[in-house]
């Protein structure tokens, strides 16, 4: 299947490696969020208690509580953010293995190993 050209939709494909300093300062800023999520009303009590425990237990947890895509483009002109997931873990990390070499294309070709090649006829 081949997409048109001048499609409206872009999927922004990001990945992110953090080195977390404060463990402690990451877990009281997403439960500060949390609190304030409550606060307002957003948040039933029982999702906030799992909230809670989450970010509580996992660093990893409490960045992906922390960092939201809707932030990373909502001053963008021009846009309306359509669809977002992500999702964090905690990794092991060598800066010097070719496995984080971020000059490739993430194994892009990956997706396409089991599709028949296409030909113009």
């Amino acid at each position: 299947m081949s997409t048109p050209e001048n499609t409206r939709f872009v999927r922004l494909r990001l990945e992110l490696v953090l080195e977390v300093d404060d463990e402690g300062a990451v877990r009281d800023a997403a439960l500060r969020r949390i609190e304030g999520e409550s606060a307002e009303g957003g948040l039933p009590d029982e999702e906030r208690a799992h909230a809670e425990t989450a970010v509580t237990e996992d660093t990893a947890e409490a960045l992906a509580y922390l960092v939201d895509p809707f932030d990373l483009v909502s001053e963008v002109p021009g846009i309306e953010l359509t669809q977002a997931s992500w999702s964090s873990e905690s990794i092991d990390y060598d800066p010097d293995s070719p496995e984080w070499d971020l000059g490739e294309d993430d194994g892009e070709e990956e997706d396409f190993d089991d599709e028949e090649p296409t030909r113009a006829g």
